[in-house]
């Protein structure tokens, strides 16, 4: 798993990462996630190369949206590949871990104020 950070648009942070989201690579996101997710407002995690994702990389997601929530920050999910969104669908977490198709789409949901 590969985890790279960067700003995006003024709107929050762009946290990508590649690879498989099982328990190697929850091990490797989990504190540049929850860092990210206490010192910023708004992220943005780029799932177009996730591959695969476990219980505990949902886990990993989970928290760091409740964490945004918490201080009125917002979450998205961009371009996970069909059998992710699959999965986050089917656990019922599309409200919490909204997915987005766009990078465009995911500045116009972190900009706009609930």
């Amino acid at each position: 798993m590969n985890v790279t950070i960067s700003e995006l648009a003024g709107v929050g942070t762009k946290v990508t990462l590649v690879g498989k989201l099982d328990i190697a690579g929850a091990e490797i996101v989990g504190l540049p996630l929850a860092t990210v997710a206490g010192q910023t407002t708004n992220v943005m995690i780029d799932m177009s190369g996730v591959d695969f994702i476990a219980s505990i990389g949902i886990r990993h997601l989970v928290m760091a949206a409740k964490t945004l929530s918490r201080r009125s920050g917002k979450l998205v999910l961009l371009a996970p590949n069909q059998f992710v969104s699959e999965v986050l669908v089917t656990s019922g977490l599309e409200n919490l871990l909204p997915i987005v198709h766009s990078e465009a789409e995911a500045v116009a949901a972190l900009a706009a104020r609930s």
